[in-house]
């Protein structure tokens, strides 16, 4: 097996994309023809390499090599395969469990872009990091969530040698400040940032990433010694000094998620923290960070003065010395984007840079526009009113965050949030009371939702009260969602989910987790109503799922109108492709056989004349039924007349055996999961 690359590999490898770039016109490994049976050629292909490589170059790779020798470089047999389809290849082989140490070895190719281990982090060692390191110095993404294995100092030292990153997620890993220094100085083109549930990091370990002026607050005396644990003779990249320039510019972070970290060494850090960051990462689209909300409060009302103390012991720049250093760059970038819209072919080029080299703790400017959707509203510029000493409200001033996807929030400052940040689409708030007020939580989110109405398109909300104290928010935001999840919410027999289902016509994504009500005597009604049932025509994706007593084999019965509602759901959703019916406290297995009837008796035309479905289940793949009352006919059926059908789940099932079981897994080509 060869060792070391070939010196005109380089030169084919930059013409093989161009032929093979167009992966989804051959499709990809998650991909089949739309019959749902014959595979694509390219899946075919990358599912016999799976197949066959571990007889072949991982058994050879291991048996001679793996514990023999550590190599810089290998010369194996995915190396003349466009970076594509290694990246196809890496993650066909983590969705079927057959990655392994010597499989990863073999395809750690120079021309990987994107690697994510994020299933398997239990290869993820300081070995493996090592060889990261030193062959896919181009990477732009890597994920190595959940890797608890990895010390800090090994990841300061693999994230050395990747410059080129535009993506990294480290959540869940012992990750600390030195590791956010070393993005921070290694890392300049990241734009994503996932360091959740990182325990180590306290909220104040997050603020050099808004640049050198944060960065000497957060350095440890281990610091010192960072850049000489880095040495790397082999390694291309010299490591850095520690003479490197204290004025770094802020990073071009878009996303930042950061939930269920370390806490602050005292009360009010993580707010605090968080307005830090916000003012300081102009970029800023996607956020995940505690205090949210409370740090919107801060900056609408300039008070600045609570959070002194804390910038005299971080030893960073009074807060409102940060905010005024963004009004003036936004009001510059307002001003020069209306130079170039009034007169675009006569701005001179000079005066363009001589804007743009304005000094101040942030450095240069970023453009935070997206690619697909920009932002051009942002008001006239406030330099005059400062100049003047004038303390204007800041939507006099035209100043906002430009968030668009916002996670952690609490129905508190929710009214803040949503001045400062009035073009968010996506939100997941906690909306859980002290006091268990349910009612007074449910008018301060609706009210809170206001802002945003005809535009949200996402909206998760952990609510544990009752699911009709939720009604009236729905009915704000509920006519542009496209996706919905309640979380916790309680039921009783007089819940109306399908004010729900009607006040959410839209929806593509609909998930509840849910409290069953109480015992009563609760019936379906299974007379016709006189109305139109509402429906979900867009729906691909409904999760039902109620909490579960474990101590009791069966859910109680004691939800019967919530039968009315499934069949509303499954009859009128024909798109629908994945199913979640777990513990519901109503009989499934009838609403299931209804629907199938109503398949049989139209197979003839299960697609209208644009060729879109009409016939519910059509398109279904994944179907979750844990401890319901199916039964095994109800089973077969589904089996029969679903033909896209990949995975079903029919544990603690009570009214299904394991002979019958048995003999349905051996019928059926999908995979049929039961557990008594």
């Amino acid at each position: 097996m060869p060792l070391f690359r070939a010196s005109g590999e380089r030169v084919r490898r930059k013409a093989q994309p161009r032929r093979l770039r167009n992966l989804e016109g051959m499709g990809s490994c998650q991909r089949t023809q739309d019959e749902g049976s014959v595979l694509s050629l390219a899946r075919m292909c990358l599912l016999s390499l799976a197949n066959n490589m571990k007889e072949v170059w991982v058994k050879d790779y291991a048996d001679n090599y793996l514990d023999h020798y550590s190599f810089r470089y290998i010369m194996g047999p995915f190396n003349p395969l466009p970076g594509e389809l290694v990246e196809e290849l890496t993650r066909l082989l983590c969705t079927t469990k057959q990655l392994s140490r010597a499989a990863l070895h073999l395809l750690l190719v120079p021309q990987l872009r994107h690697l994510s281990l994020e299933s398997c982090p239990t290869l993820v060692t300081p070995a493996l990091c090592a060889h990261i390191a030193a062959r896919c110095q181009a990477l732009w993404s890597l994920d190595l969530s959940g890797a608890q294995q990895l010390p800090s100092k090994v990841i300061c030292e693999t994230l050395h040698c990747l410059p080129a990153l535009r993506s990294l997620s480290l959540a869940g890993m012992p990750c600390n400040r030195n590791v956010i220094q070393t993005v921070v100085q290694c890392c300049r083109l990241l734009q994503h940032l996932d360091v959740s549930r990182c325990h180590l990091l306290s909220p104040t370990a997050l603020l050099p990433l808004g640049g050198g002026a944060f960065c000497s607050s957060s350095a440890s005396p281990s610091d010192s010694s960072l850049s000489t644990s880095f040495s790397q003779p082999s390694v291309s990249f010299p490591a850095l000094s520690s003479s490197s320039p204290p004025s770094l510019s802020p990073l071009p972070l878009r996303n930042l998620l950061a939930l269920d970290i370390g806490f602050g060494e005292q009360e009010g850090d993580a707010a605090a923290a968080a307005a830090y960051l916000l003012l300081s990462l102009p970029c800023l689209e996607r956020v995940a960070i505690e205090d949210l909300a409370h740090a919107c409060y801060l900056i609408e009302h300039r008070e600045f003065g609570k959070v002194d103390e804390f910038a005299e012991r971080e030893g960073v720049p009074r807060l409102e010395e940060v905010w005024r250093e963004r009004l003036r760059s936004q009001g510059q970038d307002s001003s020069r984007k209306k130079r170039k819209s009034a007169s675009a072919d006569e701005v001179d080029e000079n005066e363009e840079n001589d804007s743009e080299e304005e000094g101040g703790i942030f450095g240069e400017a970023y453009g935070c526009e997206s690619e697909e959707d920009e932002i051009t509203n942002e008001g006239p510029s406030c330099s005059h009113n400062l100049n003047r000493g004038k303390r204007d409200n800041l939507s006099q001033c035209g100043f906002i965050l430009h968030l668009r996807d916002v996670r952690g929030v609490t129905c508190d400052h929710l009214d803040s949030l949503g001045r400062l940040c009035p073009n968010i689409n996506s939100i997941s708030l906690n909306a859980e009371s002290k006091d268990n007020s349910g009612r007074i939580q449910g008018s301060l989110l609706a009210a809170g939702l206001q802002t945003w109405t005809g535009q949200l398109r996402s909206l998760s909300v952990f609510y544990p009260h009752s699911l009709m104290a939720l009604l009236q928010a729905l009915r704000v935001a509920g006519s542009s969602l496209t996706s919905l999840t309640l979380e916790g919410v309680k039921t009783s027999p007089h819940t109306s989910l399908m004010d729900v289902i009607k006040s959410c016509p839209r929806l593509r994504e609909l998930l509840i987790y849910a409290e069953p009500p109480e015992w009563s005597n609760d019936r379906a009604e299974d007379q016709q109503e006189a109305w139109d049932p509402p429906q979900l025509p867009n729906l691909c994706s409904l999760t039902l799922s109620f909490s579960h007593d474990h101590s009791q084999r069966r859910p109680a019965m004691s939800l019967m109108s919530l039968m009315k509602v499934l069949k509303c759901l499954l009859n009128g959703s024909p798109l629908l492709e994945k199913l979640s019916l777990v513990s519901l406290p109503c009989p499934v297995n009838c609403v299931l056989q209804n629907t199938l009837q109503k398949v049989d008796l139209n197979m003839h035309r299960l697609t209208d004349s644009s060729g879109l479905p009409t016939m519910p289940l059509t398109r279904i793949q994944h179907i979750d039924l844990q401890r319901t009352n199916v039964q095994i006919k109800t089973v077969r059926s589904i089996l029969q007349c679903c033909t896209r059908l990949k995975f079903v789940d029919l544990s603690y099932c009570w009214q299904i055996h394991k002979n019958e079981w048995l003999y349905c897994k051996r019928l059926s080509k999908a995979q049929v999961a039961w557990a008594e």
